[in-house]
């Protein structure tokens, strides 16, 4: 009766995983190495235990071992997807723990956004340290050539409203059980990403502005280039999904790899829209765009 019960039952008792401790020593390792890359590219130092620790190869390290975690971790939880071991109560764990993931990014984007708001609504604000010599209580801050909102930014404003429009495809071509079109979808998907990100890289090449000495640029940059960040992990978690799509490891009722996937890009998406109208149209209202 026992091993009867235990066939039946919702929940699945897996043997103690060893990359949460991986993963944090993982982090550990990458944010020490980033202060001593940091140091090691402005010439500083870092010494601790009589050791020089301003050097980039412990940064690496640290990474490595992440991108080995991140490889690892998700084969066994592919691998246990197989076997049958996410059950209806497990596969609802796995969502909680997604949208737990998404809220945490938003936290990290309503951080960038406080940080350009308070400087584009307050850009005389006294008790704020030289920041009316900076903007001249303005904004955009005086001197400042600003990207044109309607050439490059709403060309990507397209790219990615396209791609939410193919992922959703991909999904209801995949819950119809048609692997053809799950396939085309994700790769439309995936193509359209890289083509954003391409734009992208391009058009901070060509931007007239630059990160360091302008709170313009620091609140810009740090703003769209973490959601340019969103955008490769999310193309790379969609061409993963592409090529379990490939392989078949997808059904209509067992494919929660590719719903966070979804889920995920769609977050990109309305992000970008928020960025688009309040940083590139709103934020540069006002002031002369850059040539060309």
């Amino acid at each position: 009766m026992a091993d009867a019960h235990q066939k039946h039952h919702d929940y699945h008792i897996i043997d103690p995983s060893p990359w949460p401790i991986i993963a944090s020593l993982a982090a550990f390792i990458i944010t020490f190495g980033g202060v001593g890359f940091m140091r090691y590219l402005n010439g500083g130092s870092l010494h601790l235990f009589g050791v020089e620790w301003a050097h980039p190869w412990l940064f690496f390290i640290g990474l490595a071992i992440i991108l080995y975690v991140m490889f690892g971790w998700w084969s066994d939880t592919v691998k246990e997807a197989d076997e049958g071991a996410h059950t209806r109560v497990v596969s609802l764990h796995l969502r909680y723990g997604m949208i737990m993931f998404i809220a945490s990014e938003v936290m990290f984007f309503v951080a960038w956004f406080w940080a350009y708001f308070d400087a584009s609504l307050f850009p005389n604000e006294a008790i704020q340290a030289s920041r009316l010599a900076f903007t001249g209580g303005q904004w955009p801050p005086k001197g400042i050539e600003v990207l044109d909102p309607w050439h490059l930014p709403i060309y990507n404003t397209v790219i990615l409203l396209l791609s939410g429009t193919t992922v959703t495809w991909a999904h209801h071509a995949l819950l119809h059980n048609d692997r053809r079109g799950l396939i085309q979808g994700l790769t439309l998907t995936v193509l359209l990403g890289i083509l954003f990100s391409t734009v992208q890289a391009y058009e901070y090449a060509h931007a007239p502005f630059a990160f360091k000495n302008s709170i313009y640029g620091a609140t810009f940059f740090m703003a769209t280039g973490f959601h340019g960040f969103h955008v490769l992990v999310g193309t790379i978690f969609l061409l993963v999904c592409l090529l379990r799509a490939i392989r078949g490891d997808f059904t209509p009722k067992q494919h929660f790899g590719f719903e966070a996937a979804a889920w995920y890009w769609h977050f990109v998406d309305v992000v970008w829209l928020f960025l688009f109208f309040c940083i590139y149209v709103w934020g540069g209202w006002g002031a002369p765009l850059a040539a060309g």
